[in-house]
């Protein structure tokens, strides 16, 4: 019994391994974009050609119950797609560094989006926005259906940020807390494209 156990764990490993190959690529091709960090990177960029398009993600408006807001809203433009949580530590200094960001660009054709996960009451987001002066629109996704979205993204990986070409398209992915200057020359030069 317990070699049938080893052999059955063995077979169980090669399979895994094998469904987590994806060739010589770090992102599968063709359809919606789907996750992979290639070496465990924190910082991800895709070029050009290598971009895939962001999957429907839409959620209610944080601010205004009933009313749905998408990344697919800000077709056009660059979206910065920031994952927070009031509950979060690392979201605290970033916060304010989303607001700097979306200041300094949005008439570059840049658009801050936030996207607060795991929250059961939307008011403790509401005044984390409220008391930082946070004016950029996010999605409240309490029952974490947006996320769902991203086939393959890190759950646990909050804050993290998702930048998005003009053309929908994932360019660059953060899974770390970031400064404004961080994103500034990413966001402005997907502007330029």
């Amino acid at each position: 019994m317990r070699r049938l156990r080893t052999l059955l764990a063995c077979l169980l490993c090669v399979a895994a391994l094998a469904a987590c190959s994806t060739g010589e690529d770090a992102v599968t091709q063709g359809g919606d974009f789907e996750f992979v960090s290639p070496g465990g990177e924190v910082d991800i960029f895709y070029e050009d050609a290598d971009r895939q398009r962001i999957p429907e993600l839409t959620g209610e408006d944080l601010f205004q119950p009933g009313e749905q807001i998408s990344v697919a809203d800000y077709a056009g433009k660059v979206v910065v797609l920031n994952i927070w949580g009031q509950w979060c530590d690392p979201c605290r200094a970033e916060a304010p560094e989303m607001q700097k960001l979306y200041e300094q660009t949005r008439d570059e054709g840049v658009q801050v989006l936030g996207l607060d996960v795991r929250e059961t009451d939307r008011a403790a987001p509401q005044d984390f926005m409220r008391n930082r002066g946070l004016t950029y629109p996010s999605i409240y996704d309490e029952s974490g259906r947006s996320m769902l979205a991203l086939r393959g993204y890190p759950r646990n990986a909050v804050p993290s940020t998702i930048v998005v070409d003009k053309r929908q398209r994932v360019a660059a992915v953060f899974l770390r807390a970031l400064l404004a200057e961080d994103l500034l020359p990413v966001v402005r030069r997907l502007a330029a494209e």
